[in-house]
């Protein structure tokens, strides 16, 4: 049994295609610009079958069109691998493609395992540095660059997502070790930039908590085209995502 906070049934921005978005409980990140703070522990959630789930897309593909599938999100999915592992088993037995939308934090063998059935991986890197990694998540980046080594070693599809956050993330040297660093994959499709947004203010009002980013602008397009420029010199597929 999956512990799930919600589901959305025609995502159009976890690509490819159009999406059935499943959205676990849980998460092992504190990042300070959370969206879904209501994801991050257990207490906000219900558990459904695979049954139920596959049922629930079943009810909604007809509205999909030819070029759809399954992308689960969080909170961190990673913590659910073990119960993912045959969701995405049975998903793959009907030919429905899967993605996994995560903070590439975590390599056990559960993890491996869902890998195998997983068709696009849509890793996170919060920041190249290790001490900024912390002030923006709590954690360190160590496991994320062991995730993303591995993605490349068993020639995994994946695409890279990069929220940029003025004052926090717009570091040039991290872009320019971001490019560095990515330059090196074959099996790297996408680069995403992202722009902070705080859209998600009122959820962590709604828990009693202090946003921690209350005061900072989303970036403007020219920020956002300065770090795309850095990228694209080194890199192909390199899109800003509004």
């Amino acid at each position: 049994m999956l512990r799930v906070h919600s589901t959305e049934t025609f995502g159009t921005q976890d690509w490819p295609g159009i999406r059935f978005l499943l959205f676990l409980q849980w998460c092992n990140f504190k990042c300070v610009y959370c969206q879904n703070r209501d994801t991050r522990e257990f207490g906000w959630w219900k558990e459904m079958s695979d049954e139920d789930l596959i049922e629930m897309i079943h009810r909604e593909e007809v509205y999909f069109g030819d070029r759809w599938g399954v992308t689960v999100s969080g909170g961190e999915p990673l913590m659910q691998a073990k119960w993912l592992i045959s969701f995405f088993t049975k998903l793959k037995k009907i030919w429905i493609h899967t993605a996994l939308d995560t903070n590439a934090s975590i390599l056990n063998d559960d993890v491996k395992k869902l890998l195998e059935v997983t068709d696009l991986v849509l890793p996170d890197i919060k920041h190249m540095d290790n001490e900024w990694h912390k002030k923006v998540t709590w954690e360190n980046n160590k496991s994320v660059f062991e995730f993303l080594d591995y993605l490349e070693k068993i020639k995994k599809q994946f695409w890279v997502r990069y929220v940029l956050v003025p004052g926090y993330t717009d570091q040039k040297e991290s872009i320019e070790n971001m490019w560095k660093y990515l330059s090196k994959f074959k099996f790297l499709q996408r680069i995403e930039i992202l722009p902070f947004h705080n859209l998600g203010e009122y959820k962590w009002k709604e828990m009693g908590e202090n946003y921690f980013l209350k005061w900072i602008h989303s970036p403007k397009k020219e920020e956002l085209e300065e770090v795309k420029n850095i990228l694209d010199k080194h890199l192909k597929n390199v899109y800003i995502r509004i």
